[in-house]
């Protein structure tokens, strides 16, 4: 580079800075958020939810995430695949990576049979009910910092659109009156971005409600009605936009942490599939995301940031078990057990549009009582209209009236089954005792590819042809191996032990099986999915900078990863000092 290119270029840096500097101070003194002691280097994270490593690379060559590959290809980042563990969930992901544990967390829904309780992350007492059992006495990633959208808060300073801190924080909760014009004023690109993108939303959504009125095959069922696209937009694109906003904001005073999650690529694969257009659409406008982002991160260098890009988990393309046996898990083993046998099964999609609804909701809800009358009139109309369209959210902890005598719990390809003849976990040989046939039913349908329990402080892996025996030295393999088709079956074997060691692990753990197709059976009605075992669900990505040293070989689980992220902590107590 030239001396007068170099020239060139501190002038632009430096114009930058002095307009980024003038602009969000400006906003953040208006919202109220005051600026942090920039000592020490700080890190962003930007998960994409439910993103493999495989279909990340197939999306960059698709060129639906253009500026991830122009990350990787200018050398900044790193692209790294590593293993989420089992459950391959979100809870269980984000409990590891930002408190470094995520033991007993068996799934996105499960059961506790000593209590009653029937556990669905989408609850926010119940999220943030998980959270402080396994935060108790650890730090997590983000103190000082910030947290958007994710269901753990990492022991944030700011937590927004977060799950297990629902009610705690508002965005605009320190915006009054004309406060919301300057915001406006002071961003006129990013309201047309908003309007723009909301429009394109309508337009876009209202073609795929009239298109599956005439494609009886497709899984796009919405009711036809020119209203009920605005809760969409109001979620997909305002939400999305304020959550950037945020992001943004947080960057120009300093925040030491900063992790932040978009869904809709998530929403879209569970939908349509993980390869499929509508997804690889949405990875393309969270790709947009990152790079407002960035441009900020490199731009403005009031601290200096380290950007990681990863996903929680990945997402394995799934056929439905109700769509190939005409019925779902729990009546099937209903039929099993007999007449007289309450069976209780639960499950559908992780809901994260009714999650979204309830953050903006409570967002609503605050500026309501800070707007001039009118205004406020107008928002509680907004806030009812979400509220009519959303519904109660049908997930109750717990309901003495509705409990069975056999519950299910399905996530994904993994189904937890529960007899509630004990408050404590069943040996096998109990359950042989209980109900003679059932074992054998479910071992031979072609529908499940594993059953898993617990026999005498040993767990039982039984497939079609063989079985495992582990102990916490040693496997004994009967027959043939029922995980020799995964690429690293002593690896699943230990994670499958780990996942019956836990104490609200299902007396039986079930695994949909595996179909030639690259597909798994799957027990909620999705056509991609993940929580369970087998194909790009196991293996998300992470994109790090590449002057790093970051041993991926050796990350088995989500938590492994939080002793990186932790150090950061150590870094900034010592510039502190």
């Amino acid at each position: 580079m030239g001396w007068l290119t170099r020239k060139i270029v501190d002038l632009f840096n430096a114009i930058a800075h002095f307009y980024y500097s003038r602009k969000y101070s400006a906003i953040a003194e208006r919202m109220g958020r005051e600026e942090s002691e920039a000592k020490g280097r700080g890190f962003i994270v930007v998960q994409i939810d439910g993103l493999a490593y495989e279909h990340l690379l197939e999306a960059m060559e698709r060129g639906y995430a253009p500026y991830m590959k122009r990350l990787l290809e200018r050398g900044e980042l790193a692209l790294a695949r590593w293993r989420c563990g089992l459950p391959s969930t979100t809870p269980a992901a984000q409990a590891g990576i930002m408190y470094g544990e995520n033991f007993d967390i068996p799934a996105f829904r499960w059961y506790e049979k000593d209590t009653g309780t029937s556990v669905v992350c989408k609850v926010p007492s119940l999220a943030r009910a998980v959270q402080e059992r396994i935060s108790a006495g650890r730090v997590g990633i983000l103190r000082g910092g910030s947290s958007y959208a994710n269901m753990m808060d990492g022991d944030a300073r700011l937590s927004l659109f977060t799950l297990s801190a629902l009610g705690r924080q508002r965005f605009f909760e320190s915006v009054r009156g004309v406060g919301f014009l300057l915001l406006f004023l002071l961003s006129p690109l990013r309201v047309a971005r908003v309007v723009l993108l909301s429009l394109w939303e309508y337009v876009v959504e209202m073609a795929k409600r009239a298109i599956a009125l005439f494609m009886p095959g497709r899984r796009y069922r919405r009711p036809f009605d020119v209203l009920s696209p605005f809760l969409g937009i109001l979620i997909n694109v305002v939400l999305r936009e304020i959550q950037t906003f945020g992001v943004i904001i947080d960057l120009y005073r300093g925040m030491p942490a900063i992790y932040t999650n978009y869904y809709s690529y998530d929403e879209m694969a569970h939908h349509f599939g993980p390869t499929s257009v509508e997804a690889f659409k949405a990875l393309r406008g969270i790709d947009k995301q990152i790079k407002q982002i960035d441009r900020i991160r490199t731009r403005y260098r009031r601290r200096e940031y380290d950007l990681y890009i990863l996903s929680d988990h990945g997402m394995t393309p799934s056929v439905p078990f109700q769509e190939l046996y005409s019925c779902t898990l729990g009546r099937y083993i209903a039929r099993q057990v007999g007449e007289g046998v309450f069976t209780d099964e639960r499950w559908g999609k992780e809901g994260r549009e009714t999650v979204e609804a309830q953050f903006l909701m409570e967002e609503l809800r605050g500026l309501e009582g800070r707007l001039s009358k009118q205004g406020a009139a107008l928002v509680r109309l907004m806030r009812r209209f979400i509220e009519e369209r959303v519904g109660p959210d049908e997930e109750m902890p717990w309901d003495l009236s509705r409990r069975g005598d056999i519950v299910v719990r399905s996530s994904g390809s993994m189904a937890h089954v529960y007899f509630n003849v004990s408050p404590s976990p069943l040996d096998l040989s109990e359950i042989a005792v209980l109900y003679p046939s059932l074992l054998r039913q479910l071992i031979e349908h072609p529908g499940i590819g594993l059953v898993v329990g617990r026999e005498g402080g040993e767990t039982v892996i039984v497939g079609k042809r063989g079985t495992i025996t582990l102990d916490e030295k040693e496997a004994e393999i009967r027959g043939e191996n029922p995980l020799a088709f995964l690429p690293e079956p002593e690896l699943a074997a230990r994670g499958l032990r780990r996942l019956a060691s836990f104490p609200h692990s299902g007396d039986l753990i079930l695994f949909g099986a595996w179909q030639g197709d690259g597909k798994v059976v799957c027990f909620e009605d999705q056509v991609a999915s993940h929580g369970g075992l087998g194909g790009p669900q196991d293996y998300p990505f992470i994109m790090y900078p590449r002057r790093l040293n970051l041993d991926l070989e050796k990350v088995t689980n989500a938590k492994d990863l939080y002793p990186h992220f932790a150090a950061y902590l150590d870094g900034m107590r010592r510039h502190a000092r």
